[in-house]
């Protein structure tokens, strides 16, 4: 009975952080760019009173043995890059990645980082910049003064129109072997780990790399799905309330022994 007691506090807690992670996807439903958060449990350690395949009197072998769990405990919170809706802006600025890839951007300490939020602006000096005013990099040049038109093509090259004629560069997304291993740093921002593998750089639509394609006046929305994650919450509402009526009822089994001597 103190073993329920622990196994079911420990359930609860687990239910505690998914109910946390929940929360989280919810209150970023319109974010753009978001991608939601998956808890995943393992069981914890098990008690072995009796070994499967143990030999009984007669030289009888145990087909089953008698393990007892201790409960679950969380073990990651991974981020699930699926791509979400595009909705259109018409803003010439407004770009989303249609499949995979990344925008990386400059830290205002001089550092990387990656973000799929394509929200983006003009600052004073010509450059293109994040809401946050971070800087574009991989090949986004200034835009001239007097430009007219910004045209963003599905594979990258961008091409100006203003006093001085047209102009064109190719600008690049980035990838990675394993992006649910990129640290999240908030503001939409990722930053590149040892689990993550090293970015790879290559031209939207780049089929070697599997990079995504780019729209132009779209933006990516969460990949929050609303109605999931409100199932979710319930089930996580159930699981926290069986695991407290199982801590009731190993505390009533164990008063009901304290006063078996009465």
């Amino acid at each position: 009975m103190l073993r329920a007691l622990y196994s079911s506090a420990a359930g609860m807690q687990s239910q505690q952080v998914n109910l946390d992670i929940i929360a989280n996807n919810l209150a970023n439903v319109n974010t753009t760019g978001f991608k939601k958060f998956k808890a995943e449990f393992q069981d914890l350690l098990y008690q072995t009173d009796r070994a499967a395949g143990a030999i009984q009197g007669n030289n009888n072998q145990l087909p089953a043995g008698v393990q007892i769990g201790h409960g679950s405990r969380l073990v990651s919170t991974a981020r699930v890059f699926t791509t979400g809706d595009l909705t259109q802006t018409g803003e010439k600025l407004d770009v989303a990645i249609q499949g995979d890839g990344f925008f990386e951007v400059e830290l205002t300490d001089g550092g990387r980082a990656y973000t799929r939020d394509g929200a983006l602006k003009v600052d004073q000096d010509g450059r293109i910049v994040t809401s946050d005013g971070l800087a574009l990099q991989n090949g986004f040049q200034p835009i001239p003064p007097g430009t007219t038109s910004i045209t963003i093509s599905p594979t990258g090259e961008v091409t100006t129109n203003g006093p001085g004629g047209e102009e064109s560069f190719q600008w690049q997304l980035v990838r990675f072997n394993n992006p649910a291993g990129l640290e999240s740093l908030g503001r939409n921002l990722y930053r590149e780990t040892s689990v993550s593998g090293n970015p790879e750089i290559g031209s939207p639509g780049d089929k070697a790399l599997g990079l995504g394609t780019l729209q132009q006046g779209y933006l990516e929305l969460s990949n929050v799905k609303v109605v999931e994650e409100m199932v979710n919450m319930i089930m996580a509402q159930r699981a926290y309330e069986i695991n407290s009526k199982a801590v009731q009822a190993a505390d009533e089994m164990m008063r009901d022994s304290n006063n078996l001597k009465r």
